[in-house]
């Protein structure tokens, strides 16, 4: 499981809405001097509070600090749907037309095709999973003295 630290913002039916933290670790990297990311830290990039719905079974009040967690197989899933299958479409629209001979406008013609039906998949994919309790995160402990 992957887990992420927040406060719950505001409570719905079986659900909380939780507001996270991203931290980095630049401070450890060997490699920050020549890193777009520990640039973006220094300058400190917007965006650095996330808000994600979470399963919850227990009673929730806001402020509460919660663990939420999501299984690791979700993530893989989903990072392979968002970037396999575009890639796949993108591939088979350009080998398909190298195979019907198209010349290069045609072939790049038909790999932006193919791109454009592949992210269309992955939006497929992700209209008819986003209810899956199995992929959503989970609160999984509550503590108001976590730090």
């Amino acid at each position: 499981m992957i887990e992420e630290r927040g406060r719950v913002l505001s409570v719905d039916d079986g659900a909380v809405w939780v507001e996270t933290v991203r931290r980095s670790t630049c401070g450890t990297c060997s490699a920050r001097a020549g890193c777009g990311q520990h640039l973006l830290e220094r300058l400190g990039s917007r965006g650095r509070q996330g808000f994600i719905r979470a399963i919850s079974g227990e009673v929730h009040s806001i402020g509460d600090e919660v663990i939420i967690a999501i299984p690791e197989s979700a993530v893989v899933r989903g990072s392979l749907w968002v970037y396999a299958v575009p890639l796949a479409g993108l591939f088979t629209g350009a080998l398909l037309a190298q195979h019907a001979g198209l010349g290069e406008p045609g072939l790049i013609a038909a790999a932006f095709t193919g791109l454009a039906a592949g992210f269309g998949l992955v939006r497929w994919h992700s209209n008819t999973t986003r209810r899956d309790p199995a992929l959503q995160p989970r609160v999984i402990r509550c503590s108001n003295t976590l730090h």
